[in-house]
């Protein structure tokens, strides 16, 4: 399915969210209308999609490396508490 244009909005966010003056949280709710945890739902969502990967081959990387880093370091943790 093609990105819609709150797809496409979040995606380009996420890439320019650094020029916003104060705080993302506050960026999200102003600029988008979402609450924080939905922004991170959808993106988290976007991400795994190929038409995200096509529309920003840069940004889907580096959040993919990301995601993946946490998922990885978390694994560790539990392996540790054991």
């Amino acid at each position: 399915m093609p990105l819609t244009d709150r797809d496409r909005a979040i995606l380009d966010f996420e890439a320019e969210w650094r020029r916003h003056a104060g705080a993302k949280e506050e960026a999200i709710r102003s600029d988008l209308g979402l609450s924080p945890a939905r922004y991170y739902q959808l993106l988290g969502r976007l991400i795994d999609t190929a038409d995200a990967q096509e529309h920003d081959p840069m940004l889907v990387k580096r959040l993919r490396r990301l995601r993946d880093a946490r998922l990885h370091e978390r694994a560790g943790r539990a392996a540790d508490a054991r």
